[in-house]
């Protein structure tokens, strides 16, 4: 199940939100059920945020023997169309 974060539409206006929407949660929610529209403590408005994405990060290129040691078939150029098995 996907997390979604919501948060207060007027999240400095102690009236209209509670502690935990004005500040932002999390929820775990089926794909298929509709988004929030109020918060579940408070039934004040809130809205869908847009949060960010976890992405590998690549910190260097594999070296040769790492490439051999995953399986790889490392060639190198020796001609114009020409590769040779390393």
């Amino acid at each position: 199940m996907p997390i979604y974060e919501y948060v207060a539409e007027a999240p400095d206006d102690p009236e209209h939100s509670c502690r935990v929407c004005a500040k932002g949660f999390e929820l775990r929610r089926p794909i298929d059920r509709a988004p929030l529209v109020v918060c579940p403590l408070c039934k004040s408005p809130v809205k869908k945020v847009i949060s960010r994405i976890n992405t590998p990060t690549i910190t260097k290129p594999l070296s040769v023997s790492d490439a051999k040691k995953a399986g790889f078939t490392i060639l190198q150029r020796r001609d114009q169309g020409v590769y040779e098995k390393l």
